[in-house]
């Protein structure tokens, strides 16, 4: 079956979403989404969104904190234009139903402003713990009034339709996005969607790796849906790794947000020796890809599996009140955080890198547009300062937006046959372990090779290993009819390789990359953007 929209939108968080409303004004979108509505990173998101509220703020103190904590890799004019920005934006949230949590007693500002890692001020809307949750409410909510979005769950978008891979014999410069292909996973069925303009909000890829505190969707399938259709991809070396996700036996990557840190919480060994000190002057308020480097020290040094973060100096009623979520989580596993230090080890947490796009979210094939952590904004840079993220996708996703809204009325879409989904003859799979093993292994390999520290030697050895894993799922996918798990170890194979290959050309150590055998940054030669695609591979 054919669905001709306006707009296909790829992903279902605050990028997709908030990119989906404003455009059902100009025609019809469609929202695929893999899973659930609800079921994004957004929705996973506990600190907030960076922004300057505070009348004792300034933009100015905003972009000297990103510029600082992205560790001179930023792109100076985008972080400019996201932080000044950045303000109507959110107003634009609470205006469309977002509720933030309001102040006590503070005439500076309406709003209870948050502080974290990297911050010199509070400046972090949020609604207590859950502010991904609350955005993703409102946002489904406002999309559930407009008539002309329709959201298809549960459909997994497999490959980009571009004019290069309809025409391979042509010479087509620049290629032209016209649509994608998607797998109904409760019909068994791939549908082709075509529209005149196509948005990458897919989100992250923290699933790569062994430990993460992402959501079991985040397999990277944006990016290497783009990077299959020719897109440049940018900076995937930079994957920070969350400080402080909850170590505990029955605790499925639970994240303990920055947040906590920013209220006072401290990072202690098990001993209640604190150690931040030893590795910057803002001690546990230090960035996160200090804090997660300082810890995995630690931890090979001493040899034990986790690290405290104490907060029990705060107040009862106001750790209760700040963080809900958090409390009720801890006490599931007999942790009372107003009594008892949290247990945390490091988790794979954002992505900086992703589809290379400039300022109004333009990838290099044209109608294809990325916004999000699936995107590389240059916002970011070599580490992502704490609830940025966010704020960037909300910038974005309405840069996307007014960039279309110029061109929408003398845009067509193409009117290219596409043929029907070919599964060429492929059969059923009777030895499905295949698709859990090496899922297993990629995380595996990507965790002990291409993790927080890294080193020439465990590069090549996971490349090596990542490479063969690529032919067999290769095989895999010609001979067998296709399923989602199927098509999820497809990507995360292709991100795992565009991981590694972009930290084995990066020859220094900067922000969240760290290789041992180069353990400097080397501003002369890579104050630069690692940019690849699959023709330079």
């Amino acid at each position: 079956m054919e669905i001709k929209t306006d707009f296909l939108v790829l992903g279902s968080g605050i990028a997709g979403l908030s990119f989906a409303v404003k455009a059902s004004a100009l025609g019809d979108v469609a929202v695929v989404t893999k899973k659930e509505q609800f079921e994004s990173n957004t929705n996973y998101a506990q600190g907030g969104i960076a922004a300057v509220h505070d009348k004792a703020d300034r933009y100015e103190y905003h972009i000297k904190d990103t510029l600082e904590c992205g560790g001179g890799l930023c792109h100076e004019d985008v972080v400019k234009f996201v932080v000044t920005e950045g303000p109507a934006r959110t107003e634009e949230l609470i205006q469309w139903g977002v509720e933030f949590t309001k102040a006590k007693n503070n005439d500076s500002s309406m709003y209870d402003l948050g502080q974290e890692g990297g911050h010199s001020m509070r400046r972090v809307l949020h609604a207590k713990d859950l502010t991904g949750r609350e955005i993703e409410r409102a946002l489904m909510e406002k999309a559930a009034t407009v008539n002309n979005i329709k959201i298809y769950e549960n459909f997994f978008a497999i490959d980009l339709i571009c004019k290069s891979t309809l025409f391979p014999d042509k010479k087509i410069s620049p290629d032209q996005c016209l649509g994608a292909y998607a797998y109904d996973a409760n019909r068994h069925e791939v549908h082709v969607f075509r529209a005149k303009f196509i948005i990458l909000a897919t989100g992250g890829a923290g699933k790569v790796y062994l430990i993460t505190t992402n959501p079991d969707i985040a397999t990277g399938d944006g990016i290497a849906m783009a990077y299959r259709a020719g897109a440049q991809i940018s900076n995937m070396e930079f994957f920070q790794f969350h400080p402080t996700c909850l170590y505990h036996p029955e605790a499925k990557s639970f994240l303990i947000s920055e947040a906590v840190r920013g209220e006072g919480g401290i990072l202690k060994l098990k001993g209640g020796e604190t150690f931040m000190e030893k590795y910057h002057p803002m001690k546990s308020l230090a960035p996160r890809d200090v804090v997660a480097k300082a810890i995995d020290t630690e931890l090979k040094r001493t040899g034990d599996e986790y690290v405290l973060l104490d907060i029990t100096h705060r107040d009862r009623d106001f750790l209760t009140n700040r963080f809900p979520h958090i409390y009720e989580k801890c006490l599931e596993f007999d942790i009372d955080i107003t009594k008892d230090p949290i247990p945390v080890v490091p988790a794979a947490h954002y992505l900086c890198g992703g589809v290379r796009v400039n300022s109004f979210g333009e990838t290099n094939i044209d109608r294809l547009f990325a916004c999000g952590e699936v995107s590389c904004t240059g916002l970011h840079g070599a580490n992502r300062l704490a609830s940025n993220s966010l704020l960037e996708a909300l910038v974005f996703s309405h840069r996307v937006y007014t960039k279309i809204a110029q061109q929408f009325a003398d845009i067509k879409c193409e009117d290219i046959f596409i043929h029907s989904w070919d599964p060429h003859g492929a059969t059923e799979s009777d030895d499905s372990v295949v698709v859990s093993h090496n899922w297993d292994e990629i995380r595996r390999c990507m965790w002990n090779y291409v993790g927080i520290v890294r080193s020439n030697k465990r590069l090549e050895r996971a490349q090596r290993r990542i490479d063969i894993i690529l032919q067999e799922i290769d095989e895999y996918y010609r001979n067998f009819i296709i399923t989602r798990d199927l098509l999820e170890l497809r990507n995360i194979a292709i991100v795992a390789k565009l991981i590694i290959e972009c930290a084995k050309r990066r020859k220094e150590s900067r922000g969240l990359h760290y290789n041992i055998d180069y353990p400097h940054r080397n501003d002369e030669d890579w104050r630069q953007d690692t940019i690849i695609t699959k023709d330079t591979i």
